[in-house]
């Protein structure tokens, strides 16, 4: 394994470690209820939410480019 291979798997923890943290505000009860849920809602993020987000695509593009450098490196 090389260097690039290590960073794709640090990456992988933290992305699964930030999507754990994140709050989902739908509840999946009213899926089976067939009750009206509001899933679009009109709601801006911030504060740790917003940075949880943020990081979570800024590691999801790490891993992508990490997978790609490390199949050209072989």
């Amino acid at each position: 394994m090389i260097f690039i291979d290590y960073i794709a798997i640090f990456a992988t923890v933290f992305l699964i470690i930030t999507v754990l943290l994140q709050q989902s505000s739908d509840n999946i009860s009213d899926a089976f209820s067939g009750e009206k849920s509001e899933l679009f809602k009109e709601r801006k993020t911030r504060g740790l939410e917003l940075f949880l987000s943020r990081s979570s695509y800024i590691l999801i593009f790490i891993i992508v480019l990490a997978i790609l450098l490390s199949n050209n490196l072989r």
